[in-house]
């Protein structure tokens, strides 16, 4: 499987990353801490390596007995949600400084989603438990 390595940096600049995409394809996660998280869907590309980060170390939220989020303890920029399981990693794509022409195909814990917002892009819709099914 082809990856692109793309880089980016946090608001602050403290920290810069190099993610290694597994492809061109967008997600959005509608899960409560998703949202919370951020104050909407988090919007991602996977990858299955660990980041390349530079600058001071990225502070590592345990946010279940499964995953980790990753974030600049400077600034808060989102960084990465990562399975503990298989390495698997959810990188912001807003973070990625690249013109790629990224796919939005994919939205996940959609029982989740509430009401109030709805995508108008054609994509597949999976449950939390399929997701995690799919995904490992």
């Amino acid at each position: 499987m082809p990856t692109h390595a793309l880089s980016g940096k946090c608001l602050c600049g403290a920290i810069s990353i190099v993610a290694e995409v597994d492809s061109l394809a967008v997600s959005a996660c509608h899960c409560s801490m998703c949202r919370k998280w951020g104050g909407g869907p988090l919007l991602v590309v996977h990858c299955s390596k660990p980041l390349q980060t530079e600058g001071i170390p990225p502070s590592v939220h345990e946010s279940s007995e499964w995953a980790q989020r990753g974030f600049c303890g400077v600034c808060g920029t989102h960084l990465y949600y990562c399975l503990k399981a298989n390495d698997f990693y959810a990188v912001p794509v807003g973070l990625l400084d690249s013109g790629e022409p990224w796919n939005f195909d994919l939205q996940i814990f959609v029982e989740q989603k509430p009401a109030w917002y709805c995508f108008a892009n054609q994509t597949q819709e999976l449950t939390g438990e399929q997701a995690f099914e799919e995904l490992g």
